[in-house]
């Protein structure tokens, strides 16, 4: 905790706070003194007990994912509450553990549009690497009625997996690109130069763009 507290940069926080992140930690040193401290389980529990976000985003860097069980990782995401922390847990831990999928399909259901967004985050990662069983067209209908009514996270995480559909499943791609085209989610998100649009029908189409060119290059 002492080591967190001298890396503390008030440039770094002033950064962070600007997307509800409650920290002042680099996120490359933070990087590099999990990198020293390497996998420490019961460090990882006590720097999480302690509530300090940047002490939680370092134990989610020395943990274990598999080490957890399904009612911990429950209780975990229900406590991340700022954007940084949830998208850790969520793609360095949870989508790493057994549960996985059994809180994949309870998270989808929660009332509580944050772990609802992990349940979403999950599906997403389903939709890229183990499409088998989802049923995509009813995950277009279900983005399709209530993305635009969302939540910013859950929004973004909707969004997010309305895009893969359409990058990964060409048979949904005019489907996707047209949910995208009407909805309007993330049209006007600021994007830096360099980077490509969250706004679905750019992000799909971009995608796939160099899906193909890779291809061709081969």
């Amino acid at each position: 905790m002492a080591e967190l507290a001298e890396l503390e940069d008030p440039r770094a926080r002033k950064v962070n706070e600007k997307h509800g992140d409650d920290h002042g930690v680099n996120l490359g040193k933070l990087r590099a003194l999990a990198k020293r401290l390497k996998t420490q389980q019961e460090l990882a529990h006590q720097l999480w007990d302690t509530d300090d976000t940047a002490a939680r985003l370092l134990a989610i860097r020395v943990c274990r994912p598999r080490a957890y069980g399904r009612d911990e990782l429950d209780a975990m995401a229900r406590t991340a509450r700022t954007p940084k922390l949830h998208d850790w847990l969520v793609n360095y831990v949870v989508k790493k553990n057994p549960h996985s999928e059994e809180l994949r399909l309870a998270w989808s259901a929660d009332p509580d549009p944050v772990v609802t967004s992990a349940g979403w985050a999950l599906t997403t990662e389903r939709v890229a690497k183990k499409p088998e069983s989802l049923d995509l067209a009813g995950l277009l209908d279900v983005i399709e009625t209530e993305m635009s009514n969302a939540p910013d996270r859950l929004q973004w995480a909707m969004n997010h997996c309305l895009a893969q559909i359409g990058i990964e499943h060409a048979e949904y791609r005019t489907r996707a690109i047209d949910i995208g085209e009407r909805l309007h989610a993330l049209k006007d998100y600021p994007t830096p130069p360099g980077c490509t649009s969250p706004f679905a029908p750019v992000w799909i189409t971009e995608m796939v763009r160099r899906q193909h060119a890779m291809q061709e290059g081969r």
